[in-house]
């Protein structure tokens, strides 16, 4: 190898680090966190199940059983196992919808958090990027609506818009979207002081091309953290405007409308109730330690040297 070649090769080992390095970094930094990594499990078995609820199932969730009116689950005593986990009051089996629940309420947190991020970015990088009015306009309706209880000010904008799914998506990515503003606008004041962005300044570069392309990717990971944060934050909104019948509508299978169908029968058919209840725990569980995890890995004050 000629000695060109071999400075070549010197530089690119000991320069800024390939892509597979970073990875391998991230990952050697989440793994130390084990509730992390079991966080990370049970959302991947959160998904591929909701991926393949119509496999999954053993009964479509809608489906009523005349005959087998809160059924308890199979291991007690009058239980069958046609129904694991037994049924509800009209006869429906409790496994199959909350397996189709899980569908409901990853596709809730997706799209609230997709809208919150999406808005949340464009208008903190409006508003750490130009100041003046333009930040001033925007952080006080952010604040405007920061002064109200979250969930208060979800079922206002739920019930001037109608109760449904798709309106409370809606009232809980307004809800979520401050938050996003706030970190970004934070972000991008801390970042557009760095020497780079004064150079491509100088060069040239347009506010555009500064905002997207210079400032936005090095404001991204305490994104992606609040992103997966305010994941389980939708999912847990959600199945509370459920419950407060606000939410999905009967005969939905999501969580929190399962809830509410069941309150009457408390004391006597614990599975309709009891069950619900953990798979919005053990969701929103996993998506906070997958978060506290990101947040290990991403952030370089936490990383241990």
């Amino acid at each position: 190898m000629s000695a060109s070649a071999e400075t070549t090769a010197t530089a690119e080992t000991e320069g800024a680090p390939p892509r597979r390095q970073a990875l391998a970094d991230f990952w050697f930094y989440f793994s130390e966190n084990r509730g992390a990594v079991g966080g990370l499990v049970l959302v991947v078995l959160l998904i591929l199940m909701a991926i393949g609820a119509d496999l999954i199932a053993p009964h479509d969730p809608t489906q009523q059983f005349r005959d087998h009116l809160l059924i308890p689950p199979a291991w007690q005593e009058g239980g069958t196992w046609a129904f694991p986990l037994g049924t509800d009051a009209v006869g429906r089996d409790l496994m199959s919808r909350l397996i189709h629940g899980a569908r409901f309420s990853l596709f809730v947190g997706l799209i609230v958090v997709s809208i919150s991020l999406t808005v949340g970015i464009s208008l903190g990088l409006m508003a750490g990027y130009f100041r003046g009015w333009v930040e001033a306009a925007i952080m006080r309706v952010m604040d405007v609506i920061l002064a109200f209880p979250s969930l208060l000010l979800a079922l206002v904008l739920v019930a001037i818009l109608g109760p449904g799914l798709v309106n409370a998506m809606i009232a809980i990515a307004v809800v979520l979207q401050p938050h996003f503003v706030r970190l970004t606008r934070a972000q991008v004041l801390s970042v557009a002081a760095q020497d780079y962005v004064t150079a491509s300044r100088t060069v040239g570069a347009g506010p555009l091309r500064l905002m997207v392309i210079t400032i936005l990717p090095n404001c991204m990971p305490p994104l992606i953290v609040q992103a997966t944060l305010s994941f389980s934050t939708a999912i847990l909104d959600a199945a509370a405007l459920g419950f407060l019948g606000l939410g999905a509508q009967p005969p939905t299978p999501e969580w929190g409308t399962m809830l509410a169908e069941a309150r009457e029968f408390i004391t006597r058919a614990w599975w309709v109730v009891t069950f619900p209840g953990l798979a919005i725990l053990v969701t929103v569980l996993a998506f906070n330690l997958m978060g506290d995890g990101l947040r290990d890995a991403l952030d370089p004050k936490l990383k241990r040297t």
